[in-house]
């Protein structure tokens, strides 16, 4: 995403939220949500827009257009920062607590004088929010579980902006005339949900170029340490990333051990001893001698252990070492295995982008088959009818008809909303027309967990859901997943032949990797999808496979690999997990 893009939508953002703290219209509040993720999610570089141009946007009108083209001028936003002024010091910090809203965070300040995280965690503790209007136990709970959820995020970032900056600083640092190689390893690599810090190795003969270049960076802040073998900077958004430079012989050594992660590597320094070998980030060798065995490359080093080549999506020490010794590593779903994608979004709901415009961004990526999946009337806000349903499910069939050999076919479908008893929106005989249907939970997320796992049961065992989408609810950071019985519903997908979503959203990558190995191991099979809202959207699927891969899925488990007649067979519910064909 452009810089300029995600700053824009940093501030209409925070302005909706100054406006829902002071006691705005909550309409306006939504308004300026929506506009910030119509830019945040707009394909083009918004830096040299006009008013013009800005109201061309969807949801962007005349009032939000001049107040952007006053930032992109100015560098500031005069409405957002009078509304700053409005607030008391730490209550838009308590804003940031999941479960606790911008009128919630107000009323804690004025009635009880709360403007930072540590009192309000106190005061929890001391039972004083109890006598407060639209407060409660199970309030004090789900706020304590927030701020837990903070505290145990501290300074990680989600995985696509650590992703952004470190491809960024690849690019840049590949162009340094005598880069031999340059790469970003650690916990990015290895796709965690949430990056600390971002590692980035170069292999050359000379370091200080490299360093010179990295401190030079336009997204460098502050340097925090400048040497010849590492340097460390802090970009502008607050993220640490550092640079070492490796000779070019040391090259697998040092990604590989710079890739992690801890416990991958202790696993794997301990069969080194027992071959009389040591194993560093500069090479395999000798113990007695100091001869090196290996080092140029991973897959020499593992080879030299006795091991294949271990994917760094599964060096978290869950079984791969011996899978490696074994010969028993899985061949790893990737994303050139996917041939469509089954959950996405137009605006005729909350979508950004048109039907042809999604279907045209489908194409150019690949696909052989592409599901719309608009929200169903139940999701209120999205002013679904039976009538708009149909007469898109017209205009895909229209267009479908028109493909030719070879060109992606269309899938009509419906993202449902799975209400408190496990119901969907339409009855069966509505549903049946659809080519496929994702049922997600949307609502009423603080249900006790034996009615949530009900819920969610009874969902899977309706023959006209095909895949439960985003399955905890989760929003990294944010939200915690729902308390359900995931065993029990994980069973019963197995047992019905429904699908779990692993939901490619950076900020859901939902289910997680944890979750999809539990499911696995009952003999569920995966929709890995981007529910994309936007073109920009569709290309999240590289989280998503992180996940999947982090799970340790390959192709077979996931049902858009499979051809278009397999998965057709699929969605029909009536013929279990057939060979691929």
């Amino acid at each position: 995403m452009a810089r300029s893009n995600e700053e824009v939508e940093a501030l209409l953002r925070e302005y909706a939220d100054l406006l829902l703290i002071t006691g705005g219209d909550a309409y306006r509040a939504r308004a300026y949500e929506k506009a910030a993720r119509a830019i945040g999610g707009h394909a083009a570089d918004i830096s040299q827009f006009d008013a013009k141009a800005l109201r061309d946007i969807p949801n962007v009108g005349r009032s939000i257009a001049d107040k952007v083209v006053e930032y992109l001028r100015t560098g500031t936003m005069p409405a957002v920062e009078e509304a700053r002024a409005a607030i008391p010091a730490g209550v838009r910090e308590l804003t940031a607590i999941p479960a606790l809203g911008p009128k919630k965070a107000m009323i804690l300040y004025e009635e009880l004088e709360i403007s930072s995280i540590d009192q309000l965690a106190q005061a929890i503790e001391d039972h004083q929010l109890r006598d407060l209007k639209g407060f409660g136990p199970k309030s004090e709970e789900n706020i304590l579980h927030g701020i837990g959820l903070m505290r145990a995020a501290g300074n990680r970032i989600p995985l696509d902006e650590a992703m952004d900056v470190a491809d960024d600083i690849v690019s840049a640092l590949s162009k340094v005339p005598g880069c031999r190689r340059c790469a970003y390893a650690g916990s990015l690599r290895r796709m965690r949900e949430t990056v600390g810090d971002v590692d980035i190795l170069v292999a050359a003969e000379e370091s200080g170029p490299f360093m010179e270049a990295f401190t030079r960076l336009p997204l460098t802040s502050e340097v925090i340490a400048h040497g010849q073998k590492k340097t460390s900077i802090r970009t502008t958004k607050g993220l640490q990333v550092d640079l070492r430079v490796l000779p070019l012989d040391s090259w697998g050594a040092g990604l590989l051990y710079f890739t992690g992660s801890k416990a991958h590597n202790i696993r794997i320094r301990a069969i080194a001893v027992r071959h009389g070998l040591k194993l560093s980030e500069y090479g395999l060798f000798e113990t007695k001698s100091g001869k090196t065995i290996a080092s140029r490359s991973e897959e020499d080093v593992y080879a030299r252990l006795g091991m294949d080549w271990i994917p760094p999506t599964l060096r978290e020490d869950r079984g791969e070492v011996k899978a490696a010794l074994e010969g028993q590593l899985p061949r790893l779903v990737e994303e050139s295995d996917l041939r469509g994608d089954l959950h996405t979004h137009t605006n005729l709901t909350d979508g950004l982008e048109s039907l042809e415009d999604m279907i045209a961004k489908a194409e150019r990526r690949g696909y052989a088959y592409y599901a719309i999946t608009d929200h169903a009337p139940k999701l209120y806000m999205q002013q679904m009818t039976e009538e708009k349903m149909l007469a898109q499910r017209e205009r895909v069939r229209a267009l479908d008809r028109g493909r030719r050999r070879g060109d992606t076919r269309l899938l009509h479908g419906v993202e449902l909303n799975i209400d408190v008893d496990g119901d969907v929106d339409w009855p069966p005989d509505f549903l049946e027309d659809f080519d496929l249907c994702v049922a997600s939970v949307h609502t009423q997320f603080g249900m006790d967990r034996k009615a949530m796992t009900r819920r969610l049961v009874r969902a899977c065992e309706n023959p006209h859901v095909h895949v439960i989408g985003h399955p905890t609810t989760r929003l990294i950071g944010k939200r915690p997943g729902i308390d359900a019985d995931l065993d029990e519903v994980f069973a019963t997908c197995a047992r019905t032949g429904t699908a779990l979503e692993i939901n490619a959203h950076p900020d859901r990558l939902d289910l997680s990797d944890e979750n999809i190995l539990r499911a696995k191991s009952h003999g569920v099979v995966f929709a890995l999808d981007s529910d994309a809202h936007s073109t920009r959207d569709l290309d999240n699927m590289r989280y998503g496979v992180g996940m999947a891969q982090r799970g340790w899925l390959t192709p077979d488990d996931v049902i858009n690999t499979w051809s278009l007649t397999r998965l057709r067979r699929f969605l029909r519910k009536d013929t279990g997990h057939q060979p691929p064909t």
